[in-house]
């Protein structure tokens, strides 16, 4: 096995391409072993959607990456205090073998004294606390098993990030199954940094020997770049990507109830209606055919909305209300 640096890099769209590529094109008759650290990031699962795990305002406002990654699996928070590990190797029969690769992660953290078991399918506990969950990918004869270890998360940022906000959002997609969470940190004598971390983990897998690293080129970090832009950065991938899902939200303002139901299909509305009690003149069937292929967030609804006079449709209800009761 060798190690793969990921040069301290923060960016979750450059790791996860970087994952992808050492799982796609590294040489596959060895196998690699990988750290990286995101910054504040959601990180979703390949089946799930999007919207239905992320508190969009609050991710937005606050400049968290929303981006979906290639193993399934539940939502997660990552930051700076959240060291990811990765195992990619041949799948010899190990794929749903979770066990295989969490444990000497197990073992690394009980070796600082840390009461560190695996738990069901695929999570690392202390007691009823989840410290890690874990994921896995197959492609074609290879597979990585990887996930997170929550060192010294913001924990508040966990809470604030993945609470979604009200709304009535039916899918097919897989839902997170929330535990209680809690850093590692809470469970050490003293607390230590990620480096520290990191260099306990590669003594446990690599044992007094030598780690053994396999260096990317230039050339493979351009290719890794070129992933990036070309999938992890992209709408398409990060919420074009979701199942279809009906959308239905309500709201009585001050001068009337509105109700707006949507069914959307590969991130776009394929089917629009406008209920209320409002008063105003026009025929809202204008709208619901003007919404009708539009990208289901807030800039291409507001875009596909631009020429009409909602005065005309709404009364004094304001525009940017309704715009916002139509995004998520």
């Amino acid at each position: 096995m060798k190690f793969v640096s990921n040069n301290n890099i923060t960016d979750p769209t450059i790791n996860l391409a970087m994952e992808e590529y050492v799982l796609k094109h590294l040489p596959s008759d060895d196998s690699y072993f990988l750290f990286y650290v995101n910054g504040p990031s959601i990180i979703v699962g390949k089946n799930q959607n999007t919207i239905e795990e992320v508190n969009k305002q609050y991710v937005g406002e606050n400049n968290i990456h929303v981006v979906r990654r290639i193993s399934g699996g539940g939502a997660v928070y990552h930051d700076q205090g959240n060291l990811n590990f990765s195992f990619i190797t041949d799948d010899d029969n190990s794929f749903h073998n979770f066990k295989k690769f969490t444990e000497p992660i197990v073992q690394a953290l009980q070796s600082m004294g840390v009461d560190a078991e695996m738990t069901g399918r695929n999570d690392i506990q202390v007691g009823q606390a989840k410290i890690s969950g874990n994921a896995m990918v197959k492609v074609k004869d290879r597979m990585f098993s990887h996930g997170t270890l929550m060192l010294n998360s913001d924990l508040g940022e966990v809470q604030n990030a993945l609470k979604v906000n009200p709304k009535k959002i039916q899918s097919k997609g897989v839902k997170s199954v929330r535990k209680r969470v809690a850093n590692i940190d809470e469970f050490l004598d003293e607390s230590i940094s990620i480096d520290d971390f990191k260099q306990i983990i590669l003594k446990t897998i690599f044992g007094e020997h030598e780690v053994e690293e396999y260096k990317l080129t230039d050339e493979d970090w351009k290719n890794i770049e070129a992933l990036s832009n070309e999938k992890y950065r992209t709408w398409d991938w990060n919420y074009g990507r979701n199942p279809k899902y009906n959308f239905e939200r309500d709201e009585k303002f001050e001068k009337g109830f509105v109700q707006i139901k949507f069914d959307v299909k590969k991130g776009k509305i394929e089917h629009a209606r406008i209920f209320g009690d409002f008063f105003g003149e026009g025929d809202v069937t204008e709208l619901e055919n003007a919404l009708i292929g539009a990208l289901h967030d807030y800039t291409h609804i507001k875009e596909a909305m631009e020429d009409f006079d909602f005065y005309h449709y709404f009364g004094d209800i304001e525009k940017e209300a309704i715009l916002k009761l139509m995004s998520y």
